[in-house]
């Protein structure tokens, strides 16, 4: 069902996260993201050697009498979260060793299924000034479907791009949001205490989510997730229960510039593309019945038949099966075995078939941007 017209996209919500939450439509949010109170748990003032104060998270935002409070307050919007989300829907929730294992057993109380912990290891860490613990040089996300049948979004070729062509592994190396990403208020500090790295919101969405999608964040903040999914052409919904907060990621927003629409597209895996059968090259005329067709090499050869077949005399089969059968390989990859002679030179099948995948998936159409 779609729920685009009775959804606010592209907004930034005011007030609290689970009261505005019940007033979206079920289903309707393909991804959300949430880095939510982490229940610190501070006792008194944090200082350097130098005796001057860390600017650390004592926000009233952050603070619950006990354990069940928090367990309460986490149950309460991760519960709205799995109505929200469609039956493919995936949330990510990120947070520290304070909150993160609570969190991950209510996800899996409330029939979530865990993908993933994705180890977010920061390069430039703030150190441990009492000295008494290793350095905190680390979040937690989780990554998990609505449900264990969930047919979850996954770009794992656009990963890989991502990684140099390397697949893309669940630790992630990347620094604290510093310098001009930044946002600060007019006496200098830090505007938001846990404003998190737009590199890491890129990495999320770039994994898990599509043009188009609706992105939701219950705990936008300063409004990194807005702004990230903006540029990369995704919508989002975002609520935020402090008036600063919400007024800066809405002037962050309208600053944001999306990405041309041809470069938004992501790097497609095979099971991604369209299924082509030979056999349907030979029906659109693509390549004619009775083209003689031979290995690279000029070694083996094959005729095509009106069904899509090869008939290479005593054998007689797929393009797959016979290339396999004359090499005596216990299989083949038909599309980049076989070659046919155009002007003179030899031709993988493989060029036909990208052609008819070519016009099986038309340029995306445009789509509206938020004012």
């Amino acid at each position: 069902m779609d729920h685009s017209r009775d959804l606010p996209l592209d907004q930034v919500l005011l007030g609290d996260c689970v009261e505005m939450m019940q007033m979206l439509p079920s289903g309707s949010i393909d991804c959300v993201f949430a880095d939510p109170p982490y229940n610190l748990q501070l006792r008194g003032e944090l200082r350097r050697p130098d005796d001057s104060l860390v600017d650390g998270v004592d926000d009233e935002w952050d603070k619950f009498g006990d354990f069940d409070a928090y367990d309460r307050f986490t149950r309460a919007w991760l519960g709205e979260a799995r109505r929200l989300l469609a039956k493919d829907g995936t949330i990510w929730v990120i947070g520290s060793y304070h909150n993160i294992f609570r969190i991950g057993a209510i996800l899996q109380d409330l029939g979530f299924w865990i993908l993933n912990d994705v180890i977010w290891r920061k390069s430039n860490p703030m150190p441990n000034f009492r000295g008494r613990r290793f350095t905190n040089a680390h979040e937690t996300m989780i990554w998990a479907a609505r449900s264990p049948q969930s047919r979850y979004r996954f770009n794992y070729q656009a990963m890989k791009s991502l990684n140099d062509d390397i697949q893309m592994r669940s630790d992630w190396l990347l620094p604290l949001c510093t310098g001009g990403e930044r946002l600060r208020n007019d006496h200098g500090l830090k505007l938001h205490p846990t404003q998190k790295p737009e590199a890491l919101l890129h990495r999320v969405l770039l994994a898990s989510t599509l043009p188009d999608d609706v992105i939701l964040d219950p705990f936008l903040g300063t409004g990194t997730t807005a702004a990230v999914a903006r540029r990369l052409r995704r919508f989002f919904i975002g609520i935020e229960r402090h008036p600063a907060y919400a007024e800066a990621a809405i002037g962050r927003v309208r600053r944001e510039r999306p990405v041309p629409l041809e470069s938004v597209a992501t790097s497609p895996g095979r099971r991604d593309a369209p299924r082509i059968a030979f056999g349907s090259l030979v029906e659109r005329g693509l390549i004619a019945a009775g083209t003689v067709l031979t290995d690279r090499n000029r070694r083996v050869q094959a005729v095509v038949t009106p069904d899509g077949s090869l008939n290479a005399g005593a054998l007689r089969g797929s393009i797959h099966q016979v290339g396999a059968g004359l090499t005596n390989a216990p299989s083949c990859n038909g599309w980049t075995f076989w070659h046919f002679e155009r002007d003179g030179a030899l031709v993988a099948l493989d060029v036909l078939r990208a052609a008819a995948l070519a016009e099986l998936s038309p340029p995306p159409g445009p789509r509206p941007l938020p004012g």
